[in-house]
């Protein structure tokens, strides 16, 4: 007799406004850009340009050593209180998560490693600093047939798809929408839910990740973890 497998289970937690209840990368816009950036952001959040071009419109207005913004990081930062909790939980259950943003990397790096979870796999933005207080921006992630987001959060997705079972995606923000409808389960606040509920997506509606922990234990692991993820997809 051959032994059963436990259903494969993905979660892909958007960063900012998500794990880090914090907007970070609004945050530091706000303090090491000035307003210039004002009118950028307004045309990005009316869709008229993606994350990919704000980026590099943003990025040569920017003023600050990597050590002044991280200051201003550890400062500024809240991580969503229930996420290690949450993350712990994970571990235990045998459910893999990732982190995927469209956020930038030297403030995610240093907020997980604060809090001792340097070991979760992320995907963003890459900063570079250089001299006299200048910074690039690069796309490691970026879709080459699509200008929109920095970060392809749907085409990561869509990498780990055969490898799993589920993938759950958790969220907030604009950047989260695409990956959103390819997700088989989607945890959704603020701009993520209500773009999701004008096109018929269903969400489970979150405030922190009790509510998404909570979930997980009420409807995953009530009994064995591959018959609820059956009963969920089906």
């Amino acid at each position: 007799m051959g032994t059963q497998r436990s259903a494969r289970v993905l979660i892909l937690c958007d960063f900012d406004g998500t794990v880090c209840s914090v907007d970070m990368g609004n945050e530091i816009l706000n303090r090491f850009t000035g307003k210039g950036w004002e009118e950028i952001d307004r045309a990005y959040c009316a869709d008229e340009i993606g994350s990919r071009v704000a980026y590099s419109q943003v990025a040569p207005l920017f003023k600050g050593t990597r050590s002044q913004m991280l200051e201003f990081v550890s400062d500024k930062e809240k991580l969503d209180p229930h996420f290690v909790g949450f993350y712990v939980y994970c571990r235990e259950k045998g459910v893999d998560l990732k982190i995927v943003s469209d956020g930038l990397d030297f403030y995610i790096d240093a907020i997980l490693k604060r809090y001792g979870l340097g070991e979760i796999e992320y995907f963003s933005n890459a900063v570079l600093f250089s001299d006299h207080d200048k910074m690039s921006i690069a796309f490691p992630q970026m879709n080459e047939k699509c200008e929109k987001c920095g970060t392809c959060k749907s085409n990561i997705l869509t990498r780990y798809q055969p490898s799993y079972d589920m993938i759950v995606y958790i969220g907030d923000g604009h950047s989260d929408f695409c990956p959103a409808q390819k997700a088989d389960l989607v945890f959704a606040k603020g701009i993520l839910h209500k773009k999701c509920m004008e096109v018929g997506k269903s969400t489970i509606q979150y405030g922190n990740f009790q509510d998404v922990h909570q979930y997980f234990e009420n409807h995953f692991f009530h009994g064995k973890s591959d018959e609820a993820v059956t009963t969920i997809l089906t």
